[in-house]
């Protein structure tokens, strides 16, 4: 299975270390890491994030990382990770 990372989520991983790294640069490069190695993790189970309904006609699903939800896209033999948000945060 391949991962793809969308725009969208590189830009949110962007966003993200920019928020963390003016209050502490490691705990940023730690949380930024564990995120990007968060697919590689699951490929071997890529079903076992939350499938969520609102996506009907799509396989979407939420994984939380920690303090973070990733959602991603499973097509085909593809895993696209879509978004990433630490949890307190509105969307």
């Amino acid at each position: 299975m391949e991962i793809k990372w969308t725009k969208k989520s590189l830009s949110d991983l962007n966003r993200l270390y920019n928020f963390l790294t003016v209050v502490n640069k490691q705990a940023a490069a730690n949380t930024v890491q564990s995120l990007t190695e968060a697919p590689n993790k699951v490929m071997h189970q890529p079903r076992i994030g939350e499938r969520l309904d609102e996506f009907e006609l799509r396989e979407v699903r939420r994984l939380l990382v920690g303090h973070y939800e990733m959602r991603y896209e499973l097509s085909n033999d593809t895993f696209y990770v879509l978004r990433i948000w630490h949890t307190r945060e509105k969307r």
